[in-house]
């Protein structure tokens, strides 16, 4: 198991993303991403963590970095982050989010489109697999 966005994780995630492409239903919604993460555990990296997620390719991309055209900025704290993105946890997001600690910059509609949206069953085995590899 390794620690969320540490770069033994994203390898891991990259590697069962590649598995299943192609295979899953397109996101229901396209948009491009940027993820700002705070208070990160130092022993995964010094924070903040810049981070993106794009799906306008037909399948969800995520990667280190900032796009240089993104929809929208969501920045949160990396348990938050860890909760809604690896755990499948919306009410997690909502309740942060309601609590003013997911900050969103950008076309928020696009954020709650994808959050609305429930995922195919290939993209849930997706889900089902990084969580599996994540301490």
């Amino acid at each position: 198991m390794s620690k969320f966005l540490s770069d033994e994780w994203l390898d891991q995630a990259k590697a069962i993303r590649a598995e299943y492409e192609g295979k899953g239903g397109a996101p229901p919604h396209m948009m491009k991403m940027n993820l700002v993460i705070i208070e990160v555990p130092v022993d995964v990296s010094e924070a903040p963590i810049e981070a993106h997620v794009d799906t306008t390719d037909g399948d969800m991309a995520m990667d280190m970095g900032h796009l240089e055209t993104p929809d929208l900025t969501v920045t949160m704290e990396y348990e938050i982050a860890k909760a809604i993105l690896v755990e499948g946890n919306p009410q997690a997001g909502m309740q942060a989010f309601m609590s003013g600690k997911i900050k969103v910059q950008g076309d928020m509609t696009k954020l709650m489109a994808m959050q609305g949206a429930a995922p195919d069953p290939i993209a849930q085995e997706i889900a089902e697999k990084i969580n599996a590899i994540t301490d």
